[in-house]
């Protein structure tokens, strides 16, 4: 048995969405937008929502995935799948809501899928229990369902928190044809397993906390440390990444892992959909010391680096270095400007609405709303507009609050209005400048 339902929207912004259908709103605005805005982008993202049951879901209760779909008619070219941990389904289904991994998504023409499983783990942390049969049926009735048949053949690229990480690194030794990059979060219970030749061929990131990542009986740090010296063994490109100031339940492993699979993706994305996985270049990747933290090209390295680390390329090996030192990958290039910025004049107050992309670095923190130059507020006012919880990356809010802004106290008479973004590292975007002309 299972259940699908589907959230479709013009926007990814505060989605407007009904069942089987889409809703598209126009708003007009009495405007003279200048030469700088960002001209005007409609997009067609959709949502599925699937719970499998029965026969169809043996290692748990049920199961949950919500998968994110950029748009309704370009080719996909991957899926990344996200993997909880023990206990964290309790959080259900969030990060296809998640503005960050939204516009990840549309840039790479990724499926982003994120599952909920309600059962043991000891169970589903298995692939071979049924939870990859499961994701494979997922993915192919999101197919049917949003006419993407690509979607069963498509790469993979994989991140997996506690358990969810040990269910990765199973599914890099029983399905590693179908695996472009893994990221593991604190994967735990050590496996002993031996990885098939083909697994060599895929890039994979082990992260852990030494003594701070779990309890003695989860293995974390044993975990990492195996897993990486058998794949560096079969010369995989394998990284280990520690984070001792950090623990099991903390890290800000989203700032390393999307850089690093977009560095991966540049290199290892197949050129059509019926073409293979290209390897990783190995002309340009970099190798990486985890005791002195020293970087190296690897085609100039002459000694024995079975225990290095090989990064795809230099910039995966400077943010490597930085967030071992750090436990951060600092955003140092600013968001992108807001577009499709309306005014009204509206109950005595100068409405604006408008829409934004994402940062992929760090998401959105806020808006800042300028009038004549001059900062006269914030969306929010306090807070984040959206961020995600350093405990399993899941995504807070949900829904994210409309991108409108009332400037209250006003005459209705021209004024110059600018909006820009902020992102999590306090760095500003352009500013999207609208004349308002009563």
């Amino acid at each position: 048995m299972f259940r699908i339902f589907i959230l479709t929207g013009a926007s990814i912004f505060g989605l407007t969405s009904c069942y089987g259908g889409v809703h598209y709103e126009d708003v007009g605005a009495n405007v003279a937008v200048e030469a700088e805005a960002v001209p005007k982008r409609t997009y067609s993202d959709t949502i599925v929502r699937i719970t499998l049951r029965g026969a169809d879901c043996p290692f748990a209760d049920h199961a949950d995935y919500g998968i994110y779909i950029p748009t309704k008619t370009a080719t996909l070219r991957g899926v990344l799948v996200l993997q909880h941990g023990c206990g964290m389904e309790q959080f259900g289904i969030t990060r296809p809501y998640d503005l960050q991994y939204q516009t990840f998504a549309r840039k790479w023409q990724l499926a982003v899928v994120e599952t909920a499983l309600y059962g043991n783990c000891g169970a589903w942390r298995d692939p071979d229990s049924g939870s990859a049969n499961a994701l494979f049926k997922a993915l192919n009735d999101t197919g049917k369902a949003t006419d993407h048949p690509e979607l069963n053949t498509l790469p993979l690229l994989l991140f997996g928190h506690s358990a969810g990480g040990y269910w990765t690194l199973a599914m890099l030794k029983s399905y590693p044809e179908r695996i472009m990059a893994a990221v593991c979060y604190s994967a735990a219970w050590d496996p002993q397993w031996d990885y098939p030749a083909a697994t060599a061929d895929i890039p994979v990131l082990l992260r852990h906390a030494a003594a701070n990542d779990g309890d003695a009986s989860s293995l974390c740090w044993a975990t990492a440390s195996h897993s990486f010296l058998k794949l560096r063994t079969m010369d995989a490109p394998a990284i280990i990444a520690c984070n001792a100031e950090q623990n099991h339940n903390f890290s800000y492993l989203r700032y390393m892992a999307l850089p690093f699979y977009e560095a991966v993706m540049k290199q290892r994305m197949p050129e059509h959909n019926d073409s293979a996985m290209r390897n990783i270049d190995r002309s340009q990747t970099w190798l990486s010391d985890t005791l002195t933290l020293e970087l190296c090209r690897e085609q100039t390295f002459t000694g024995d680096k079975s225990a290095l680390c090989v990064l795809p390329d230099e910039a995966t090996a400077k943010n490597w270095k930085e967030f071992v030192s750090t436990g951060k990958v600092t955003d140092k290039t600013p968001p992108p400007p807001p577009f499709n910025v309306n005014v009204k004049w509206r109950s005595n107050a100068l409405e604006i609405t408008w829409e934004a992309d994402a940062d992929i670095e760090s998401g959105i923190l806020c808006f800042n709303i300028y009038k004549d130059g001059i900062l006269v507020g914030k969306l929010p006012a306090n807070g984040a507009f959206q961020k995600f919880d350093t405990n399993g990356d899941n995504t807070i809010p949900i829904n994210v609050p409309d991108m409108k802004y009332r400037i209250e106290g006003l005459t209705n008479a021209a004024a110059r209005l600018s909006i820009s973004t902020i992102n999590h590292f306090n760095l500003e975007s352009e500013k999207t400048n609208v004349n308002y002309i009563p």
